[in-house]
C-alpha cells in the first residue's frame, strides 16, 4: 500500500486522524500566538466560515466527484462494496487539495492571516468529517446525533436505485439540493 492508495493499513489510516488533529491544533495555536491580536475576532469568524464551507465542499465532492468522476468514482465504489474496509483519500491528496484550493486562493485574495484562519476552519471540518465517517462505519451509536448520521449514511450505501444522502456530517445540503430521501421512503422516521 503506497502513498496514493485508497485502501490503507491501520497505521496509515490512523495517521490521517493524528496528522489532521495535529494540524488543527498547531494552526489554531499559531493564529492565537503569532497572529495580530486585534484580528482574533476576524480569525474566529473566518474559521467558522471555513468550517461551514466544509459542509458544502463535502457534499459537492461526495455527490459529483466521488459518484461521478473517474477514477474517483471507481475508488468510491470500492468503499460502497466494502464499507468496513479502511478506504479513504490519501492524506497527501486531501492535504494538497486543501492547500491548493483553499489556502493559496485566499492567500492571493486576502493575505496570509485570513488564509490561515479560513484554512483552519476547513481543516477542522475535514477532521470532523473523517471522524464522523469513521464512526458511521465502525462505532456503536451511543447518542441520537450519531444514530441519525449512521442511519443516513447506511441508507446512502444501500440504496443503489436512487443515490441520495451525500452529506456525511450534515444533511443540510441534501435538503437544499433535493438529494435527501423522499417523504414516502419507508426508511424515514417522519414518513
Amino acid at each position: 500500500m503506497g502513498l496514493l492508495t485508497m485502501e490503507h493499513g491501520k497505521t496509515a489510516y490512523r495517521a490521517d486522524f493524528a496528522l489532521y488533529g495535529t494540524a488543527v491544533v498547531a494552526l489554531g495555536a499559531f493564529l492565537w500566538v503569532a497572529g495580530p491580536h486585534g484580528l482574533r475576532l476576524e480569525f474566529l469568524a473566518l474559521a467558522l466560515l471555513g468550517l461551514a464551507s466544509w459542509t458544502a465542499i463535502e457534499y459537492f465532492l461526495h455527490r459529483f466527484v466521488l459518484h461521478g468522476v473517474a477514477p474517483f468514482k471507481g475508488w468510491h465504489e470500492q468503499h460502497h462494496q466494502r464499507p468496513a474496509a479502511l478506504i479513504c483519500a490519501p492524506t497527501i491528496l486531501s492535504a494538497s487539495l486543501i492547500f491548493v484550493l483553499v489556502f493559496l486562493p485566499v492567500l492571493a485574495l486576502a493575505g496570509f492571516w485570513p488564509a490561515c484562519a479560513l484554512t483552519l476552519g476547513v481543516l477542522t471540518g475535514y477532521l470532523l468529517y473523517a471522524i464522523t465517517h469513521h464512526a458511521t462505519h465502525h462505532w456503536r451509536a451511543d447518542n441520537a446525533w450519531l444514530k441519525r448520521r449512521k442511519r443516513w449514511h447506511a441508507l446512502h450505501h444501500h440504496d443503489a436505485g436512487r443515490p441520495a444522502g451525500y452529506g456525511v456530517t450534515s444533511a443540510f445540503w441534501d435538503h437544499v439540493f433535493g438529494s435527501d430521501r423522499p417523504a414516502k421512503d419507508p426508511h424515514r422516521r417522519d414518513a
